[in-house]
């Protein structure tokens, strides 16, 4: 039977927009935004999913271009650094930033981690500890993702920045805005209008994510996978404007022997499981 109460056309609306969200590094310039599509926005963020409701979250948003140039300084020296220290990684040069219209920093106060289930013995707190630390970060990352839904629906594109966690950036950016320190900006989300049409990045095939009822141990992705996405896949899987991989013209060149793990629900064909992460 049909559930008269599923309404598919709300659903075709959120999923575009789902589909429709994605990084962008390259804005238009000259481009302004008022502060009530701002609100909106953070409207979003406001009603974000959290662990016992506590909401750990304040959002600060830069729209004075002013102070928005002064926060790009700091992360154009943290791309630096990035650069300097993280040898490997491919990352992008943060001069995009220039062109956003505002700037939102997401904070995480983890104090309000004491709402969070605790041990009554040291075993026990132990185990709990370890999983207050997850409540938390899925409570900022939600409000993140709605933040970024919020952007694309209201017709403009984001990218959510990672850097603000680090300490020496996170020093800086408490110095400018004058928040405390304890507190730490563990989102940056730069926003803008798009100077292009992108197009969505890869995306697995929804047959591999998806387990009915247990876990399938022949879609589990190996170690020597992880190590080929590493050493060979990364750098194009992040920036090709491409949701399928076999859609890239040196599809077969870039995945050789990994075609298969890759674009199918079999990457591990053999459904054996490791019982411990690799050193």
């Amino acid at each position: 039977m049909i559930n008269k109460n599923l309404n598919s056309t709300d659903y075709e609306t959120f999923i575009n927009v789902i589909r429709k969200r994605r990084s962008v590094r390259r804005f238009e310039k000259g481009r302004s935004i008022s502060r009530q599509v701002l609100e909106r926005i953070a409207e979003a963020g406001r009603w974000a999913p959290s662990g016992a409701n506590v909401q750990p979250w304040d959002f600060i948003v830069v729209e004075d271009p002013e102070m928005r140039d002064r926060v790009v300084e700091v992360f154009l020296r943290q791309a630096d650094r990035l650069k300097k220290y993280a040898k490997g990684f491919p990352s992008v040069y943060k001069s995009y930033l220039n062109n956003t219209v505002a700037i939102f920093i997401v904070l995480g106060d983890r104090r309000w981690n004491i709402n969070f289930p605790h041990g009554v013995t040291p075993e026990s707190e132990a185990d709990y500890q370890q999983n207050n630390e997850n409540i938390f970060y899925c409570s900022i990352g939600a409000a993140i993702q709605n933040i970024q839904l919020a952007v694309t629906a209201n017709g403009l594109t984001s990218a959510w920045l990672s850097g603000g966690g680090e300490q020496q950036t996170n020093d800086e950016l408490s110095e400018l805005l004058g928040y405390p320190p304890f507190l730490r900006a563990y989102g940056t989300i730069p926003i803008g209008f798009p100077a292009k049409d992108v197009s969505s990045r890869y995306r697995r095939p929804l047959q591999q994510v998806v387990h009915w009822n247990r876990y399938e141990a022949e879609k589990f992705r190996t170690d020597e996978q992880v190590q080929f996405y590493v050493d060979s896949l990364r750098p194009f899987a992040m920036y090709r404007n491409k949701t399928e991989l076999s859609e890239w013209e040196d599809f077969e060149e870039k995945l050789g022997e990994w075609q298969e793990a890759f674009t199918t629900d079999r990457t591990n064909p053999s459904g054996k499981l490791p019982k411990l992460l690799p050193p």
